[in-house]
């Protein structure tokens, strides 16, 4: 009897929290319409479908980036789709020109409501090639572009005790992957700083998630660069970035990433492989670094290009040329990858 009474009690006490967790994300639900959404590397990929989504629900967008011909492509597009559109170029990395951004935006729309940094670059080839350069891009990237965002809106989000930051780091910001290690290194800072911040900011009624997007197929493989044996190296990221099997469609990783702002929460970790290599890195990090080893054995040696990089439409072969790539030649032709 008294089994059965605890037992009954534990599933009460189980109802009670998930009860009070259900009740708590509805209380945090944040109603786009009419908010306005910064998004950096707004103009193609995944910046610019997230705008679409961001558009669907009634925001007004920000975009920036650095090169204007695709930022008004962009702009032009979303326009076409009824969104008040601003798009401003800006190097994220310059602090100075993202205050001047930021408060172009605060002009044109009066304030900012949800920062979305979503900014990369991406340079793949063994860690022989890469140079001090490679790993200083991707922190000014992914690190110092998103904390310049966040300092120029922030005070006036805790003036007004509201607002959302979402940070697109990566599956390489929790488990370094071989040949991309500027990419994770920086990728790794990015989650670090976020995750403080949401513990940070709570108190300000402000809230911070954290993405963890695994590949995704945004076409944006063609404008990563790659080092080393380049043609080689952008085989195997095109093909485990576009096909079905070990990649996921962008505006699949866009609903989610929209939906975990509107909630509120703390980290979303996109797609089934990404979610299991989390999983299993946490569990057994020493057989993840094994394995991983073992994978960087089949990867291409150094030698091609050496330390000087080239595009991936430039590092193009039969095989990406192929059907095998045919999503992801679709996604960059529907993402404004194309030149």
């Amino acid at each position: 009897m008294e089994n059965r009474e605890v037992a009954l009690c534990a599933v009460a006490g189980l109802g009670a929290v998930l009860l009070a967790r259900g009740l708590a994300r509805r209380l945090r639900q944040y109603d786009l319409r009419g908010k306005t959404v910064l998004i950096t590397g707004g103009s193609r990929g995944l910046g610019l479908v997230l705008a679409r989504l961001f558009s669907d629900e009634g925001a007004n967008l920000a975009i920036c980036a650095r090169d204007e011909a695709d930022l008004e492509r962009a702009a032009v597009e979303l326009r076409e789709r009824g969104a008040p559109v601003l798009a401003v170029p800006c190097d994220v990395t310059d602090r100075d020109q993202v205050q001047e951004m930021v408060g172009a935006v605060r002009t044109r729309f009066g304030r900012i409501d949800v920062l979305v940094n979503n900014a990369g670059v991406i340079q793949a080839g063994p860690m022989e090639v890469m140079t001090l350069a490679d790993y200083e891009e991707a922190m000014n990237i992914h690190f110092w572009a998103p904390l310049y965002a966040t300092l120029a809106v922030l005070p006036e989000m805790r003036r007004r005790r509201e607002g959302r930051i979402v940070n697109i780091s990566s599956v390489g910001g929790k488990v370094s992957f071989p040949h991309l290690l500027p990419y994770n290194t920086s990728k790794f800072a990015l989650v670090g700083f976020s995750e403080g911040l949401r513990a940070e900011l709570a108190k300000d009624g402000i809230g911070v998630t954290t993405v963890i997007p695994g590949l995704m197929r945004t076409g944006s493989h063609l404008n990563a660069f790659f080092k080393g044996k380049h043609r080689a190296e952008f085989a195997w990221f095109s093909l485990s970035d576009t096909l079905p099997g070990s990649s996921i469609p962008a505006e699949r990783a866009a609903r989610q990433i929209v939906a975990a702002c509107r909630r509120g929460d703390a980290e979303v970790i996109l797609s089934f492989a990404a979610q299991n290599a989390v999983f299993f890195h946490k569990l057994f990090p020493g057989a993840t670094s094994d394995v991983l080893g073992l994978v960087n054995r089949l990867l291409p040696a150094p030698g091609g290009i050496g330390a000087d990089r080239a595009r991936g439409k430039d590092s193009e072969s039969p095989i990406t040329s192929s059907f095998l790539t045919a999503l992801g030649q679709k996604a960059a032709a529907a993402n404004n990858e194309l030149p």
